[in-house]
């Protein structure tokens, strides 16, 4: 378990689910802009960010090419990481190809599964949230496609141009991989994350579960001692969340 510890005054930010370029870039940019206007309004306190995932709505990396755009948001990851501020991401299904570019130019440690961190002697339980529990069957499906080396090995073979244009394709059209054909609640025993962290439950304990994917904003409480919360998104909600170093809160960006 990886620990950290934050000094009083600090806190830790959590965000998920911005699907930046989805439906189009221009349409995206208001999304963006409110994002890094969020980025730059808590560097003053942020002692770490971890971003949970589908940042991108479809991003990936070939050896001398990434996708277009998104400078406002690189550029102020860039800045915050620059200054200290101690930043995490976590890949989503949306970006799964992530393959060294965030490491390289801003010093950002990215992670392709879920992980175990105290913050404080508090613990968490983070990852982005696909693929987990018992649900989810279509992505887990397409996650071996995707995932699989030749696929990959492929899909490099084709020009950026062409390469890209049909994974944002891909990604804003096809519900399945995007997961957002259930984004309602589906009640507690159906909320399959939930399931899985109960489960996670009987053989440790964490004080918090910490989710992105499903595109909605939740606090449920496991037991006595142990919450779930998952993100929502930058899309409809505007929501994150917030450890000031005891409490663990959902907030929602104030317009």
């Amino acid at each position: 378990m990886s620990k950290i510890e934050i000094p009083k005054g600090k806190k830790v930010y959590f965000a998920s689910d911005n699907h930046l370029g989805a439906p189009t870039s221009q349409d995206s940019l208001p999304r963006e802009k409110k994002f890094v206007a969020w980025l730059d309004s808590i560097k003053k306190d942020a002692g770490a960010i971890y971003l949970m995932g589908d940042l991108f709505d479809f991003w990936f990396e070939y050896k001398k090419v990434v996708p277009k755009g998104f400078t406002r948001t690189l550029g102020k990851l860039a800045e915050l990481s620059d200054s200290g501020i101690a930043i995490t991401y976590f890949v989503g299904n949306h970006d799964l190809w992530m393959n060294g570019y965030f490491e390289k130019e801003l010093n950002i440690p990215v992670f392709h599964t879920p992980q175990q961190i105290s913050v404080n002697n508090t613990s968490f339980f983070i990852g982005h949230g696909d693929g987990l529990g018992p649900g989810d069957k279509g992505f887990k499906r397409m996650k071996k496609v995707f995932l699989n080396p030749v696929s990959k090995w492929l899909f490099r073979w084709l020009h950026p141009d062409l390469g890209v244009r049909l994974g944002q394709y891909m990604s804003v059209s096809n519900k399945m991989i995007s997961g957002d054909e259930d984004a309602k609640f589906l009640g507690e025993e159906s909320e399959w994350l939930v399931q899985y962290a109960k489960r996670k439950l009987e053989t440790q304990h964490y004080d918090y579960f910490v989710f992105g994917h499903r595109h909605l904003p939740l606090e449920i409480k496991l037991n006595e001692k142990s919450t779930y919360i998952n993100l929502g998104d930058w899309i409809n909600y505007f929501t994150y969340a917030v450890f000031d170093g005891e409490k663990l809160s959902l907030e929602k960006l104030e317009k």
